[in-house]
């Protein structure tokens, strides 16, 4: 900040000098004025001006200082009071500029919220017609028929749940509700889910839980593993799927393995980004680059740390590490 009130100040500050200089100047041609008696008033003056500079920089800078430290809440309690003119000016600019930008927000967000209504309330409303529709698939005598409706049947269900989830990712945290949560009955539930879809691919579960239960929100944590076992059922082929959890640290640790294509290791630092797919299967047009963008969110919500490893052509495992019981103040907190 000093630096850049003298860059500020430079001209009045050249103009203080340059006086002075011409003062001893004038003095040192004319030999009727004594140069000594000049050197040392220009030193008294220069010794007063430096503390006017002091005194003016702690003065004027208060209110700049407070602009600098301003974060970008909206806030306008934390900027000091302006005193000068220009200061003035300056401060009532901020604050038209500020409950404009808190109206618009305002606004944004009750758009926002009636946009999610609306749509919340269209997917339940496709929902009805779905579930009619999965009761006949089930009458079918076709098993090959049945069994490919019941694919596509299931499709449709997995990108309404993703898109159910997806507007309701902003409102989360009036949503959560932090229990024990036993993983194998949520596990198992979908699986089952997923059961006609496995069996089309010739998929199987390998199940090891020997960390039986976590703490989570019961809800959330069932879409983010809907979404690494879809993830995992849709690039794997007559292959099992591994699902373990165990304790490390006193953290509970759950791994979801696959045995499919894998992820190319130039797209590993990109598959949580949104609308990401794959530079691999770049003509792969079932996928929205969306399942595990939300799935990072979620788990970031939730305070689940997610990482992934990868060999193209091998398979790929999913980590989630979730959090020791006392982080979890964080979360009810919010």
């Amino acid at each position: 900040m000093i630096k850049k009130y003298l860059i500020e100040r430079k001209s009045w500050i050249l103009l203080y000098l340059f006086m002075q200089i011409f003062i001893i100047f004038v003095a040192y041609l004319d030999s009727a004025i004594s140069l000594k008696p000049i050197l040392y008033i220009v030193f008294l003056l220069m010794i007063i001006f430096i503390i006017f500079v002091i005194i003016r920089y702690n003065k004027e800078t208060k209110f700049y200082k407070s602009l600098e430290g301003w974060e970008t809440d909206l806030d306008l309690t934390r900027i000091m009071d302006a005193e000068s003119p220009f200061e003035k000016m300056i401060e009532q600019k901020i604050i038209n500029q500020t409950n404009q930008l808190k109206q618009v927000a305002s606004q944004d967000r009750l758009a926002l919220e009636q946009e999610k209504d609306e749509i919340l309330s269209w997917i339940h409303e496709v929902k009805t017609p779905l579930t009619a529709m999965h009761l006949m698939i089930d009458r079918l005598d076709d098993e090959r028929m049945k069994a490919q409706l019941t694919y596509e049947w299931l499709r449709i269900h997995l990108l309404l749940d993703q898109q159910l989830h997806q507007k309701r990712i902003p409102f989360m945290e009036n949503d959560l509700y932090i229990e024990h949560i036993a993983l194998e009955p949520l596990i198992f539930k979908e699986i089952k889910a997923l059961q006609s879809w496995c069996m089309k691919k010739g998929i199987g579960f390998e199940v090891q839980l020997e960390a039986s239960e976590v703490l989570s929100d019961a809800k959330w944590l069932a879409f983010i593993i809907r979404q690494l076992l879809t993830n995992a059922v849709k690039y794997s082929d007559s292959s099992d799927i591994i699902i373990k959890s165990y304790l490390q640290n006193d953290q509970s640790i759950m791994e979801v393995k696959d045995f499919g294509r894998g992820i190319d290791p130039k797209d590993l630092p990109r598959i949580f980004e949104k609308g990401f797919t794959s530079t691999t299967v770049h003509q792969d047009n079932a996928a929205t680059g969306m399942g595990l963008y939300l799935t990072k969110k979620v788990a970031e919500s939730l305070l689940i740390d997610i990482s992934v490893e990868s060999k193209l052509g091998e398979g790929t495992t999913f980590t989630l590490t979730f959090p020791k019981n006392n982080e979890f103040v964080r979360i009810t907190s919010m």
